[in-house]
């Protein structure tokens, strides 16, 4: 691009710039041709699109409608069922306020920094989780071990806002069905004296019993071993959910990102009414209290630093791939950075302020029931399909309520069931470039088989296959994901060459804080928690169920399944690569770009330098 004018007496044409390089990296830019012809100017215009903007195939890769869509799609893949089920919980338990003490300090030397690493790494290569390791290839394992891992999630998350669906179409009823004990599904051990209920270990509530034996039907099967056939309502709610899934993704960022203005933002605006219902309760403001009230005590047990961690690394939504895949659709020189603070900050935020609103309605079950508050508080499941459900039937105007909190549940789930599904479909089409084309079909063929394997979790015993799923889909695969992923971009990439990737989109450079937790403090973090989720691994159970051998031996296969994409594809493509045998690893950990220094003998990772520096 010129720069400067001339005067049109001394050219008879001029190439000015009309829209000068910005140094917050590269922009569009429109080249005016200015022609004079007997003291008359003729102008042509021309826009200009740097290079990064387009896809590596030759194609124009397509963009965020608006910059809003890309953030709410963030934020509702990031802020899900967990944040309301799980996080309120553990603050309770582990010392309350003093559990944000853990909380925040590995969100800030892990957390936030994985965060920004994969927003980056997505933009600037603009691929799925597999296509963006052309920066080294020998790791590109990692990216179908996330794309897997995302896969499996899929199979029962649907579930869950199946069940939510149920409950949702159950609350348009003059009387809510959880409220007593005069239904068919109802057993002999069933009792509408909930004053004493939580003391009797024999007795089981309405809304107990209506969960797991009038919507799960869990009587009729005695095991994982004893599933029995597909329960037509859960599964017609399912096929309900898919259909949805589908239509938001079909046709990729531009579709997905006007669902998003819904399902991300009605969750505080549901959130927020029930805090102000909540807080009127009788007991509600002891509920709060206990929620908040603070036992330094407790950060002495290693138990509570570990559950902090672990919680950091699977609210964020590091590690599925999802992230990478929403942001390669961002226009290059976005401010990733600033991206990266403002989403991960609502999402802790976010946490924390559902919790007022879970513990005001614990509170005043706790008061109602005449108990103590840690018989009644719980997470996972339980807390929202069993004891949130009672105490909204206590309310006047019950069902009002009901529709509200599972209306709230439903789009918590659903924007979080499209990243996950977005990371497979970008992952694959992206890697499989045939795919482009019939992104449709393809979008088609993915979510009807998650639909065919989410099958088995409508059955009777349709929540054994769900618990072994949540146990094993995503737990330890995920850290070790994220683990090789840190090590591949900070060590084998380089944090240098990371940092200039960066400085080249945004204008510039990462500090030096966000680059040692990049090289040093993330990966030890992250090593420490793969080694603590084996050490501390327990058989998955269901109530007073323990799984057979067999079906923990099946969960273990489908957590290996994905991790062992690593070692397999690195074997596959050092094989596959010519030459010697340090030629093939000068090739496997060389970015694609740079093989032709390959050739030259100009290997960054053969030098000292490229290892020690920051």
């Amino acid at each position: 691009m010129l720069r400067g004018r001339l005067p049109a007496a001394h050219m008879s044409s001029v190439i000015a710039p009309a829209k000068p390089s910005s140094p917050m990296g590269p922009k569009e830019v429109e080249l005016i041709l200015v022609k004079e012809q007997n003291g008359v100017q003729f102008t042509a215009s021309a826009l200009v699109t740097p290079t990064g903007q387009t896809h590596p195939s030759g194609e124009q890769r397509e963009t965020w409608g608006k910059k809003i869509d890309f953030l709410l799609s963030v934020i509702g893949f990031a802020v899900d069922l967990a944040n309301v089920w799980r996080f309120p919980y553990l603050c309770y338990k582990n010392g309350g306020g003093a559990f944000l003490v853990p909380y925040l300090l590995f969100m800030i030397i892990a957390g936030m920094p994985l965060f920004y690493m994969e927003l980056a790494l997505g933009q600037y290569n603009r691929e799925g989780a597999a296509g963006v390791w052309k920066i080294c290839p020998i790791f590109k394992g990692v990216g179908f071990t996330v794309i897997l891992i995302s896969l499996y999630v899929g199979f029962y998350y649907n579930v869950i806002i199946a069940w939510a669906l149920f409950y949702l179409f159950s609350s348009f009823s003059g009387e809510l069905p959880w409220v007593n004990c005069n239904n068919t599904w109802n057993s002999a051990n069933c009792s509408d004296l909930n004053a004493t209920l939580l003391n009797d270990s024999h007795k089981a509530t309405p809304a107990l019993e209506y969960f797991e034996r009038g919507v799960l039907h869990l009587q009729d099967s005695g095991g994982i071993d004893d599933l029995g056939l597909p329960r037509w309502q859960l599964t017609s709610c399912l096929a309900v959910v898919i259909v949805v899934l589908y239509f938001s993704l079909w046709k990729g960022v531009k579709t997905s990102g006007k669902v998003v203005w819904i399902t991300a933002t009605m969750p505080y605006v549901v959130l927020t009414v029930l805090l102000l219902r909540g807080v009127t309760l009788p007991g509600a403001i002891d509920g709060i209290k206990a929620y908040l009230s603070v036992d330094f005590l407790r950060l002495c047990d290693a138990q509570v630093w570990i559950e902090a961690a672990t919680q950091i690394c699977f609210s964020l939504g590091v590690g599925f791939g999802v992230l990478i895949a929403f942001s390669s659709y961002n226009k290059f020189s976005n401010n990733c950075y600033r991206d990266a603070i403002i989403t991960s900050s609502i999402n802790s935020l976010t946490s924390f302020f559902s919790g007022f609103v879970i513990f005001s309605f614990l509170g005043y079950m706790s008061q109602k029931h005449n108990v103590a508050l840690d018989k009644v508080a719980t997470d996972g499941p339980g807390l929202v399909f069993i004891i949130y459900p009672e105490a909204i039937a206590t309310l006047p105007g019950s069902s009002v309520w009901a529709v509200i909190f599972f209306i709230m549940l439903l789009t918590l789930g659903i924007d979080s069931a499209m990243g996950g599904m977005e990371s497979v479909i970008t992952g694959l089409i992206d890697e499989f470039k045939f795919l482009h084309r019939h992104r449709e079909l393809f979008t088609l063929f993915i979510v009807v088989s998650t639909f065919l394997i989410s099958l088995f979790c409508v059955t009777n015993g349709g929540i054994y296959v769900f618990t072994l799923l949540d146990h094993f889909a995503a737990g330890t695969s995920i850290l070790f994901g994220v683990l090789i992923e840190a090590i591949g971009i900070a060590w084998f990439y380089g944090v240098d060459r990371f940092s200039d990737d960066i400085q080249e989109m945004i204008g510039q450079r990462p500090g030096l804080y966000w680059r040692l937790c990049w090289k040093f403090v993330s990966p030890c973090f992250l090593l420490f928690m793969v080694v603590v989720s084996f050490a501390t691994f327990n058989p998955p159970k269901y109530g007073s169920y323990y799984f057979p051998m067999w079906a923990n031996m099946v969960g273990w296969c489908l957590s290996i399944s994905s991790m062992i994409m690593v070692p397999l594809y690195a074997i596959y493509k050092f094989c596959s690569l010519p030459g010697s045998f340090c030629a093939k690893l000068a090739y496997a950990i060389t970015p694609e770009t740079e093989h032709h220094m390959v050739e030259r003998g100009e290997v960054r990772q053969f030098t000292l330098h490229h290892w020690l520096v920051v």
